[in-house]
């Protein structure tokens, strides 16, 4: 007889952090909150997409943003010329947000006042996809000098996000991208997904991604 325990450790995990993110998009739903994850490889664009976003909405909801990173501020401090409400989260080297750090976040930042919160997730295309942070949507940029062949080589991710942003396409003539060849394999992978090519630069596609989050908040917010 074995004198030992074999534990399912990742299976425990995962398990006890998805009834923790529904819990948490209970709460959530009640307080009129819309929680959207914003998940890319580091140097996609994601911060500057904030910014162009925050900088469309401004007027017309209350904003805060939740920045994680491993370490260091300078998201924060970028966020908060804005003039939104922001807070940086430190992970303390781990390389995605779980559940209940995202409602440590959302504690701290406060929500009674927000009407949209922007969790800048960790720049990682592989650990953010495995954890649910109790979000109301999933969204993710793919920028065009990463490649079109990146739903091939992370496929998770684009299965677990409701909508895609090719970003930087002002630089598309300037790298080997094909955006129709992308499109079908992020479809393949998700059939119902919203793909948004974007240049958060020049503001190219950024109204079709405000409308967009703008359904969605008014939808989650009835």
């Amino acid at each position: 007889m074995d004198k030992y325990k074999v534990i399912e450790i990742k299976e425990n995990v995962f398990g006890n952090n998805d009834k923790q993110a529904d819990s948490l998009r209970v709460d959530l739903k009640k307080d009129n909150t819309f929680l959207l994850n914003l998940m890319s490889s580091p140097g996609s664009g994601k911060t500057t997409t904030v910014l162009r976003t925050i900088e469309s909405l401004k007027d017309e909801m209350r904003i805060g943003v939740m920045e994680a990173d491993i370490d260091s501020d300078v998201d924060a401090a970028t966020v908060s010329k804005t003039g939104a409400k922001v807070i940086q989260l430190h992970t303390g080297g781990m390389c995605h947000l779980d559940a209940d750090m995202t409602k440590q976040g959302l504690v701290e930042l406060g929500t009674e006042d927000i009407d949209f919160v922007i969790l800048e997730n960790v720049g990682n295309l592989v650990c953010p996809a495995e954890f649910d942070t109790g979000s109301s949507k999933n969204a993710m940029i793919l920028s065009v000098p990463e490649g079109h062949d990146k739903p091939l080589k992370y496929p998770l991710m684009f299965s677990i996000v409701d909508v895609v942003l090719i970003n930087k396409i002002d630089a598309m003539e300037y790298f080997d991208f094909d955006i129709d060849l992308v499109k079908e394999y992020i479809k393949k992978l998700n059939p119902n997904i919203k793909v948004i090519p974007i240049s958060a630069k020049t503001g190219e596609g950024m109204d079709e991604w405000v409308d967009w989050v703008r359904q969605e908040v008014k939808e989650w917010n009835n």
